[in-house]
């Protein structure tokens, strides 16, 4: 009797999970394409890449003012990424970790999770604490790139806060807009120098210079111009027009899919008499959560999991101060009792977990991992007789 529904609801969680991954892959290729650098990529569009699911069906249900699948798909995504996904990668191998991903993102994790925990005690998020998540991951990404531009090592919670409190960021700010300024200054007279130069060795009349300059100028003119030869033939492997409609075509794909599978998931939220924040909590957060899951499920199977964790510790980041700050941005979010009573408490419970697993030998065991899914499992089932 529902199975269009069903297949719609099928359909649209394809269309976003996929839209999403070929919105990151042209994503990618552009910014490469115009020269932007490797570290922005992957700290920008991969980081946010595997979270435009959620940012998208969170948009959605925020414009539906549907609080309680924008609050649910978050805190029950950060859930997931923890119980589900990391446990899936510890399963499949022993996870590997660093000092720098507990003492730096693992706390910022932790702080953005105990923020979100305060702010909805009055059991809601308004736009100004929106705002605040928006701000605090916006200083979150500036600093990253200021430790990194700087060559610092000691780039941990404390030096994050330190940034934050002081307001270091509207300094740097500051600084790379001047110093972007100046650079294109300089590339300009730069290229009029050299231009002139060429230039001087192509007009007549100048005999008095010597064979030997005439030799080096021409010499840097091949060698400029194969130069740039080289650069427009390897940026021309990358088309900008199929590039561009590729992206065009994702971001339909992603806001088509977000709508539907939102659109479904409410409809069954009220068939079944389920609350929204339980549907959010469990069909749209593990839905949303795909792209984490494949990816880790990726990288432990190539040996790499950690890599896959610290997918996860920046996607959790990402979700609440990201996410929540554009959806509450969008429209003011009411918080339920469950919420503010279980549902974020136990959130804070495995986040915590979670560091204190890392901070024992550095690695995720294979015990460890069991613990947290079984914890996870436990909740899951908790929360559904709770709803």
């Amino acid at each position: 009797m529902y199975l269009v529904d069903i297949l719609v609801l099928i359909g649209g969680l394809l269309l976003l999970v996929k839209g999403a991954d070929l919105f990151v892959v042209s994503s990618s290729r552009i910014a490469e394409r115009f020269g932007v650098s490797e570290f922005i990529i992957g700290l920008t569009l991969v980081s946010i890449g595997t979270s435009v699911p959620e940012l998208a069906s969170s948009l959605t249900a925020s414009f539906e003012q549907a609080s309680g699948i924008v609050i649910g798909n978050v805190v029950g995504s950060n859930i997931a990424n923890i119980g589900l996904i990391v446990s899936t990668a510890g399963l499949l191998s022993t996870v590997k970790t660093e000092e720098l991903m507990l003492k730096r993102d693992g706390y910022i994790m932790l702080f953005s999770a105990i923020l979100f925990f305060l702010f909805i005690l009055d059991f809601r998020i308004s736009r100004i604490e929106a705002f605040v998540f928006l701000l605090i991951y916006f200083v979150y990404i500036l600093f990253l790139l200021d430790k990194v531009r700087r060559h610092e090592e000691d780039i941990y919670f404390k030096g994050f806060m330190t940034y934050l409190i002081k307001f270091e960021y509207v300094f740097d700010l500051k600084e790379r807009i001047e110093t972007g300024v100046k650079g294109r200054i300089e590339k300009k007279r730069s290229n009029k120098a050299l231009n002139e130069t060429y230039r001087g060795t192509e007009e007549p009349g100048k005999e008095e210079q010597s064979q030997s300059e005439n030799e080096t100028y021409s010499e840097i003119k091949a060698e400029y111009k194969t130069e740039i030869k080289n650069e427009t033939e390897d940026l021309s492997e990358i088309s900008l027009p199929i590039e561009f409609l590729k992206l065009i075509a994702s971001g339909v794909a992603i806001v088509i899919g977000a709508k539907y599978f939102i659109e479904q998931s409410i409809f069954f939220a009220l068939l079944l008499e389920i609350p929204e924040t339980i549907i959010g909590l469990s069909l749209v957060a593990i839905g949303t959560s795909l792209p984490e899951l494949m990816v880790t499920v990726s990288a432990s199977r190539s040996g790499y999991a950690s890599i896959g964790l610290g997918n996860v510790i920046g996607s959790n980041i990402t979700n609440t101060l990201l996410i929540l700050g554009c959806s509450g941005v969008v429209y003011p979010l009411t918080v339920t009792e469950n919420t503010v009573y279980y549902i974020t408490p136990f959130m804070l419970f495995i986040s915590l977990l979670l560091l204190l697993f890392i901070r024992t030998g550095w690695r995720i065991k294979r015990y460890e991992a069991l613990i947290l899914f079984l914890i996870y499992s436990g909740f899951m089932v908790f929360i559904f007789q709770l709803g």
